[in-house]
């Protein structure tokens, strides 16, 4: 039980520390910051997969999967988000507008 205390204490400790360090990042680098973020989270996947094929239950795999299908889903936005925001920076050509 005191395990279970402490690792609630960890996370609400980490979700306030999270919480003041976003709030001070000021809006024109909080897309650049949130994509790399998505991109890195890519090792997410690694640990789903080892996850996922080390265990022998049914359930685990299952949750293993769904791990793999949202860390994908989780970097290939940020890739897009990444992108989409490079174009802004991109001259535009006067002969197509």
């Amino acid at each position: 039980m005191s395990g279970l205390i402490f690792n609630l204490f960890i996370f609400v400790l980490a979700s306030f520390i999270g919480f003041e360090l976003i709030s001070k990042v000021p809006p024109t680098l909080h897309t650049p910051l949130m994509s790399g973020a998505n991109a890195i989270s890519g090792i997410t996947i690694l640990g789903a997969l080892i996850v996922a094929g080390q265990v022998d239950h049914q359930i685990a795999q299952y949750i293993g999967f769904v791990a793999i299908v949202f860390a994908t889903i989780n970097v290939v936005g940020g890739f897009m988000v990444t992108d989409r925001m490079l174009e802004m920076f991109k001259k535009k050509d006067k002969n197509n507008e």
